[in-house]
C-alpha cells in the first residue's frame, strides 16, 4: 500500500469527518481530540497546530511526539481488514486511528478505547 493517496492527504481535511461521525452518535470533539492525543503524544496545542498547518498523514505520524506503545493492543476490523495484519506501518497507524474513532462512535467507554 506504499504511496497510497491518503498518505499525502492533510489530516485537517479528514478530521471534520471524524468529528461528525462521533457527534452523530452523541460523542464529542473533545473525545476525538483525546484519541488523537493518546495515539500520537500530541498535546492539544500541538494537535491544533498540525491541523492548522494542513500536515499530511505521512508527516503527522512520522513527526508525532510519541506514538503510544499500547496502540499495538488495538485489534479488530476496519474496512474489512484486520488492523493487526496490515503490513504497511503508515497504513496501520491510519487504521488504528480509524478503529479508535469507530469504537468511540459505537459507544465504547474511553477507558476501553484508550486501552487503560
Amino acid at each position: 500500500m506504499s504511496g497510497h493517496r491518503i498518505f499525502s492527504t492533510s489530516v485537517a481535511s479528514v478530521y471534520p469527518h471524524y468529528i461528525t461521525k462521533a457527534e452523530k452518535k452523541g460523542r464529542t470533539k473533545a473525545e476525538v481530540d483525546e484519541i488523537f492525543r493518546w495515539l500520537t503524544g500530541h498535546d492539544q496545542a500541538s494537535l491544533e497546530a498540525e491541523l492548522a498547518s494542513k500536515t499530511t498523514f505521512q508527516d503527522f505520524f512520522a513527526n508525532a511526539p510519541k506514538l503510544n506503545p499500547n496502540r499495538s493492543l488495538i485489534k479488530g476490523v476496519v474496512c474489512g481488514i484486520r488492523v493487526e495484519t496490515i503490513e504497511d506501518p503508515l497504513m496501520r497507524e491510519l487504521r488504528y486511528l480509524d478503529k479508535l474513532v469507530d469504537e468511540l462512535a459505537k459507544g465504547k467507554k474511553m477507558e476501553k478505547i484508550l486501552r487503560t
